[in-house]
């Protein structure tokens, strides 16, 4: 077996830690002492990390090591749980989730989370929760989003709306065009065209759940987002409709602004924007629905689907209410689960929960 010297900082050799301070180390896991000393259990010929989650050994059959060498020269074999000859099991689980993204990327079918869980050499369970805690989303979501991402650059290079979804990696144009607006922020081939031809007013205006923008062509309010940023929000907006002429709002516009606002801070029945928003068929349909709830009144996605006809397209309805390009006036923060709790919300659980306790307090409720 080829030793591994642990010591990476030359630092630590000026100020090594006292025996009493390794032993605590080794009693609490600590993590900040990986790298720095190994540990023996010599009654066991096993040496460990500082962290090895194995059983604690009697503080009298321990004695520590500053390196690999030094433990085996002593008679003791590596331990198998802990590893402390390989990499840190951080360094290893890293390694795990880059290879799993670049087999992500470089894969023409997409790959399920056995497979990928297979190929780290990791359970299903423990590379799905690992995946998700370095990299904040889940294997499947990260799939999409890069998926989405090579619609982009195939849409860009001038390639058919059809071509780009297949080259990308979907199976079925119907898959990809069932949350298309959520991927792209709109129909693919209105993405290819990036707004081209199009006047859209839009500004910013400030309520207590944070920024809004609100942007709207001739024929209506084309979208309503909330955020934290106000530039972040007109650089998406900019995004989106990178082809269209984008002019700041003028006196009647920003009063449409002050009606938005007066939707989030004072919920009343009486206020209707016209829209021009896009979508599917299915999609539009569900937004359709939406508008017909009134404030103070909530629908389950099962309520919905049954509304517009397709009491099985449950999960299809969601999907449509995480496209929504328009917030509050396409109230999809009415939508909760069959119990009445809340469930997901675009632009936040915070802002949905504030919303509808607003609503519940209106007049007009």
């Amino acid at each position: 077996m080829t030793a591994v010297a642990l010591k990476t900082d030359p630092s630590l050799e000026a100020a090594p830690l006292s025996e009493d301070a390794m032993w605590a180390a080794v009693l609490a896991r600590d993590a900040a002492a990986e790298g720095r000393f190994l540990y023996g259990v010599m009654t066991t010929g096993v040496y460990c990390r500082p962290t090895c989650p194995s059983r604690r050994p009697l503080r009298s059959n321990v004695r520590f090591f500053t390196e690999a060498a030094d433990a085996e020269a002593a008679g003791l074999r590596s331990c198998k749980r802990c590893q402390p000859t390989a990499a840190p099991l951080a360094e290893r689980q890293a390694h795990a989730v880059a290879k799993a993204c670049r087999l992500i990327a470089e894969s023409e079918e997409p790959l399920g989370l056995d497979a990928l869980a297979r190929a780290v050499g990791l359970s299903r369970f423990h590379f799905h929760r690992l995946f998700k805690a370095l990299t904040g989303v889940t294997p499947k979501a990260y799939a999409e989003a890069h998926r989405a991402g090579r619609i982009v650059s195939e849409l860009d290079d001038g390639a058919s709306v059809t071509e780009a979804i297949y080259g990308a990696g979907f199976g079925s144009n119907g898959r990809f065009y069932a949350t298309s607006n959520s991927r792209l922020g709109m129909r693919p081939s209105d993405f290819r065209k990036g707004g081209r031809g199009a006047t859209i007013r839009f500004a910013v205006g400030e309520t207590s759940l944070g920024a809004i923008l609100v942007a709207a062509t001739e024929k209506g309010v084309c979208a309503i987002q909330f955020g934290e940023d106000p530039a972040a929000l007109v650089r998406g907006l900019e995004d989106r409709f990178p082809r269209a002429e984008l002019v700041g709002g003028d006196a009647a516009f920003e009063a449409m602004v002050a009606q938005v606002v007066g939707m989030v801070e004072a919920p009343r029945s009486s206020v209707e924007l016209p829209l021009d928003v896009k979508g599917t068929a299915f999609q539009e349909r569900v937004w359709r629905a939406l508008r017909d709830i009134p404030p103070g009144a909530t629908a389950s996605y099962a309520d919905i689907a049954a509304r517009i006809g397709r009491p099985k397209a449950v999960r299809a309805v969601a999907q449509a209410c995480a496209a929504n390009p328009a917030a509050v006036a396409i109230p999809c923060h009415r939508v909760v689960r069959n119990d009445g709790g809340l469930s997901g919300y675009r632009w936040g659980m915070e802002r949905k929960a504030a919303l509808l306790a607003r609503e519940a307090r209106s007049p007009d409720a």
